[in-house]
């Protein structure tokens, strides 16, 4: 499932955290790649360790847990320590497929990545070129959102950046293990819950609400792997 979700942060948190980065200490983005990764990636990112990513990606994280589309489309179990990355002209990052699992930070913990998010921090009119472009099971989509927004989708899709041309393209990025492995499993539980919701807010039976709301429970129940 691929989903859009506008304003995960407000335009005040996010001119800070601009301004902040704007004078960051980028290194190059192959640190974090993988082999496959690391032979098409060309970018620059803040170092894993850095404490402005850390503090940045905290804030990140606090927002998250406030946005309810989020939860229950991604259904976050573990969240991996969000990083940013900037591209200007002529990098670009290759088709690839994101590694399955990483190391958690400090090398404590594995995660399996079962999502991948990017939260756009500039303004599309700020730079040209910079598309995500996404495979997935209706063709190529091709992602570019206002400053502010995320897209979340499949961490086992096929997905590239192309090159930009004009200007700089700032986004934070992170991965997902979410409590339902399956992404057909979340995409149903996710269209139960907002039913839900809709039925709830259009004044619907209670008692069919209601039943509605055990099912959802009792099929993450049976699904999650928590």
């Amino acid at each position: 499932m691929l989903l859009q979700i506008s304003q995960v942060l407000d335009q005040t948190s996010r001119r800070l955290m601009r301004d902040r980065l704007n004078v960051a200490q980028w290194v190059d983005g192959r640190a974090t790649a993988g082999h496959q990764g690391a032979r098409v990636k060309h970018n620059r990112q803040l170092a894993e360790h850095d404490p402005l990513s850390m503090e940045l990606g905290g804030q990140v994280l606090a927002a998250l847990e406030r946005n309810a589309l989020f939860i229950s489309a991604v259904l976050p179990n573990r969240v991996y320590p969000p990083l940013f990355n900037r591209y200007e002209p002529g990098m670009s990052f290759g088709a690839h497929v994101d590694n399955a699992v990483r190391m958690m930070p400090g090398g404590a913990a594995k995660i399996r990545t079962d999502v991948s998010a990017t939260l756009f921090l500039s303004e599309p009119e700020e730079y040209d070129g910079g598309e995500l472009l996404i495979e997935d099971s209706y063709g190529p989509q091709s992602v570019k959102l206002r400053a502010g927004d995320m897209v979340v989708y499949p961490a086992d899709s096929l997905h590239r950046v192309v090159p930009v041309t004009r200007g700089a393209r700032v986004c934070c990025f992170f991965w997902v293990q979410s409590l339902v492995r399956d992404d057909k499993q979340r995409a149903l539980l996710f269209e139960m819950d907002r039913a839900v919701q809709r039925l709830q807010v259009g004044g619907a039976d209670a008692s069919a609400c209601l039943s509605l709301t055990n099912c959802y429970h009792n099929l993450l129940r049976q699904w999650s792997e928590c």
